[in-house]
């Protein structure tokens, strides 16, 4: 059949796992496959679960079916599902396709025509290795490509306050002092789900400034902590995400300059790269909500980038 399959881009990844209904309706997400793959590879074994039962026509019965074979049986597609041992050798020879170090979770995407098949694979016995979420292929497409813009926090003025990828954090901070973190999920550019309940972006915000809350980024793009050197003084510090100020530490390398140098060696162990550093010493000192509290913002040597210039015509 007419078919691709590739690993998953890390946006797709999301929506390799059950969502609210808003989510799966506005992605003409049709059901979902829970399945184990055969050790033998004579049979799959699972159950499926309807999330749009209206989208799940005869036609897409039958192309489904075609397409679990296709994944089984014909080597165009490296026999994915075709036993246990055959899953296992194709995750760990697509390493692209590992959802990160701490999990054993695997992702790809199949492509027909009309549908796309986000698959999340697990090649351990004794989990279920498969879930496959079907989707209406261009629905979820026009959804990703809308959701790249991120997620819009403002103020109730309609402020632009600071944007974050589609499944990152917010933490608020409440008038007692108090924190709690929340994952956010865009549903279109004016609406948001915060820690699964549906709001206007507006409303949020509204509601936030009435209970005296503060918001700011927790953004995954940053390490929990790092290293930094002090401005002014040269003393090595370290800096921990989302807290306003610095802790202090005990080493000192004599001076500015070779403090400097060990912070970047410290933080080169810790997976920590220059940018990460830059942003995580500016949201410490300025807060976490500006730009220049996004690693995005710098290039490789923790250097500021600088924003293009609008076109000519643009407007202003």
């Amino acid at each position: 059949m007419d078919m691709t399959i590739r690993p998953m881009m890390p946006q797709e990844r999301l929506y390799s796992y059950s969502q609210s209904q808003q989510i799966m309706g506005q992605t003409g997400c049709i059901g979902h496959h829970q399945m184990d793959v055969d050790t033998h590879g004579i049979a799959l074994h699972g159950h499926w679960n309807s999330h749009c039962e209206e989208l799940r026509t005869a036609e897409f019965k039958a192309e489904y079916e075609t397409v679990l074979n296709t994944l089984r049986f014909d080597e165009e597609y490296g026999g994915v599902l075709r036993n246990r041992m055959s899953l296992a050798a194709y995750c760990y020879s697509h390493p692209d396709s590992s959802f990160g170090k701490h999990t054993d979770e695997f992702g790809f995407r199949a492509d027909t025509a009309q549908y796309a098949y986000l698959m999340r694979l697990n090649p351990n016995p004794g989990e279920s290795n498969l879930y496959i979420y079907c989707y209406h292929r261009e629905s979820l497409d026009r959804h990703l490509m809308r959701a790249e813009k991120g997620i819009r926090f403002i103020d109730p003025k309609y402020k632009e306050l600071f944007r974050i990828p589609d499944g990152d954090q917010i933490r608020i901070t409440r008038d007692d002092g108090t924190m709690e973190d929340r994952t956010c999920r865009y549903i279109d550019d004016n609406h948001l789900e915060v820690g699964g309940e549906l709001y206007h972006i507006c409303q949020f915000a509204e509601i936030m400034e009435h209970n005296g809350n503060k918001v700011i980024p927790k953004r995954s793009s940053l390490p929990s902590q790092c290293y930094g050197v002090l401005p002014g003084t040269g003393e090595v510090i370290i800096i921990k995400k989302g807290e306003t100020g610095y802790y202090k530490t005990e080493i000192n390398m004599g001076d500015q300059a070779q403090n400097a140098t060990l912070v970047d060696e410290y933080n080169q162990k810790l997976g920590v790269s220059k940018a990460q550093a830059e942003a995580m010493l500016t949201g410490s000192m300025f807060g976490w909500h500006i730009p220049a509290a996004d690693p995005k913002n710098y290039d490789e040597n923790g250097k500021p980038i600088r924003p293009k210039n609008k076109e000519r015509g643009e407007e202003r």
